[in-house]
């Protein structure tokens, strides 16, 4: 099974970036985790910040992949570009979001990408990534 992460703007900086509402943890050292909890699925990795390089990727491995773990950070707020993407792919995607953008500001709460997706895991932490992985899984047995 292939599954790839992809991460928005800023979350290159996980770990040193607001570490009260982010954690501290990088998302290299956590990716490494996820590998070893997985070692039966092929976990990719790709971070941009950049909504057209985003956009392109999500169009180019979204036929490659059994499924995608996607946070678009705060192009979540913004891209309508990246929520058709992911509606132009067969690969289920998984919507992530480490914080709780329900519980922030107002703008956090909408998003151009939720419609598009198969579900969204919001305010979990890096947990989040683990809970999609699983449920992407799942959808292969």
């Amino acid at each position: 099974m292939k599954i790839a992460v992809i991460n928005g703007p800023n979350l290159n900086l996980l770990g040193v970036r607001e570490p009260e509402i982010y954690g501290r943890e990088s998302f290299e050292d956590y990716l490494n985790g996820l590998k070893a909890r997985f070692p039966e699925i092929e976990l990719t990795y790709y971070q941009s910040n950049i909504e057209g390089e985003m956009v392109d990727y999500i169009q180019k491995t979204g036929f490659e992949v059994d499924g995608i773990v996607l946070n678009p950070a705060s192009y979540t707020h913004t891209s309508v570009a990246i929520g058709d993407a992911v509606a132009a792919v067969p690969a289920p995607v998984v919507e992530v979001h480490i914080s709780n953008v329900h519980a922030r500001e107002e703008f956090r709460k909408l998003s151009h990408v939720s419609a598009q997706v198969s579900g969204t895991i919001t305010g979990l932490g890096l947990k989040g990534y683990e809970l999609a992985i699983l449920y992407l899984q799942s959808l292969k047995k």
